[in-house]
């Protein structure tokens, strides 16, 4: 193959034409020359078979971060390597000046460090390698792609974590969380309590709460205070369903819940609770058991990285059966879905006893902030229609939820920008009432 410069040089020497004694003896020695000079270039470059690649880098990176990947290349040749070299990824992986020059000595190595910002969750993949091996006049050179099949190529995916944005909120929550567990005790004998202290009786307390033989021990009347149990089970369970594939904002629904679901996680965890993850839809797409508390972040953003919508209904009923197959003891169980009519009510609502009679719910569904702007928005005709519309769509969503609350479960919908915080603030309202 050959470059722009041969030609370059070929209308060079044609100016010299009128200088030879023939017009065609010149043309001759012309493109003689020309070409002569560029198979001289081409056997001078340095054989890509004698080039060796290998990679090194980051692995992992967060939605809306930046990671390098380095590029190694090795020239085993006797010649300099004058190459230019495109780096494909995925386009989704965001790689910056795919395409870049470099020299490497014989015996040599030339790294080619690949900026990626990526702009989707999950694996995106190294696709190719191309090479172009220029001679010392870049007249001509040699080229040869290695896709990421070959073993010429090192296969390199870089797995793209959940954003996590909400994290922003995790010293509140963790405030709230010392304050609940330390000074705030919980008074009165209830579900999901443990025994904290004695101390002396004052008007108002619930005299179940009396303890006769630390009273009969003082003298005074002494009660019983407790404090939110620990050691409780918490079960996250997304739907990935096609209703998580609705855009909210610019992600999907997908997308804030798994959010949700990892300030959640950590808030719990570090509350001494055991948490969990399901994801399903009509199978099981994910799950992650027995995490410690250290281990539970990195595993569960592994695990939710390469999930996606699946265009189905979800199975409610498979969906339930698999929460009371792995969850024996009573779980708060965190379902993440969305106040829908069709599938939730004809699937949801018929199998929920089965589910409240075992475990404490919540409902967790993240909707788009624009309805609520829609609503008071009433100035022209269109904005009247799309302010109906709104209302329409939020009445729905209310008459669904108190539906599941007349059945046991506590929901919360809230915009899609105050989704995680919310749903924490759910789970930390159960554990302070001690209905975990």
């Amino acid at each position: 193959m050959v470059t722009w410069r041969p030609v370059a040089l070929l209308a060079t020497l044609a100016v010299t034409l009128p200088l030879w004694p023939s017009p065609v003896l010149g043309v001759a020695c012309c493109l003689a020359v020309t070409l002569a000079l560029s198979l001289v270039d081409i056997v001078a470059a340095a054989p890509i078979r004698r080039v060796r690649l290998s990679r090194d880098g980051d692995r992992r990176v967060r939605l809306g971060e930046a990671a390098t990947v380095t590029l190694r290349v090795h020239n085993d040749a006797t010649r300099p390597l004058r190459a230019t070299v495109r780096d494909a990824w995925v386009p989704s992986a965001g790689a910056a000046e795919p395409i870049r020059r470099l020299v490497v000595p014989p015996g040599g190595t030339g790294l080619l460090a690949a900026t990626l910002t990526p702009t989707r969750r999950g694996d995106r993949p190294a696709r190719r390698v191309t090479i172009r091996s220029y001679g010392p006049l870049r007249f001509g050179y040699r080229q040869a792609t290695a896709s990421a099949a070959s073993a010429m190529t090192p296969q390199w995916t870089l797995r793209v974590l959940p954003r996590f944005a909400s994290r922003r909120y995790l010293p509140e929550k963790l405030a709230r969380l010392r304050l609940l567990d330390g000074a705030v005790a919980i008074r009165g004998r209830g579900q999901g309590t443990e025994f904290d202290a004695l101390r002396e009786y004052v008007p108002g307390d619930d005299v179940r709460s009396i303890d006769w033989r630390g009273t009969a021990r003082r003298a005074e009347v002494m009660v019983r205070t407790w404090r939110p149990e620990r050691d409780r089970r918490v079960l996250c369970v997304l739907d990935t369903g096609r209703t998580s594939a609705v855009r909210i904002g610019a992600e999907p629904r997908l997308d804030a819940a798994m959010d949700a679901c990892l300030l959640l996680a950590t808030v719990a965890s570090r509350g001494g609770d055991r948490v969990d993850l399901l994801a399903a839809d009509t199978a099981v797409r994910a799950s992650v058991r027995g995490s410690s508390a250290a281990a539970l972040l990195p595993r569960l953003a592994h695990t939710l990285a390469p999930l996606s919508p699946a265009l189905v209904e979800t199975d409610f009923e498979l969906v339930t059966g698999e929460i009371l197959r792995t969850e024996r003891k009573r779980s708060l169980v965190v379902l993440f879905t969305e106040l829908a009519p069709g599938a939730l009510v004809e699937g949801l609502l018929p199998v929920l006893p089965t589910l409240t009679a075992r475990h404490s719910v919540l409902l967790a569904a993240a909707h788009d902030d624009t309805l609520v702007r829609l609503t008071g928005a009433r100035d022209r005709v269109d904005d009247l229609y799309a302010a109906a519309a709104a209302e329409r769509a939020l009445a729905e969503r209310q008459r669904i939820a108190d539906a599941l609350r007349r059945n046991g479960v506590m929901v919360v919908d809230a915009p899609a920008a105050e989704f995680a915080s919310a749903v924490t603030d759910g789970y930390l309202e159960l554990k302070a009432t001690g209905r975990l």
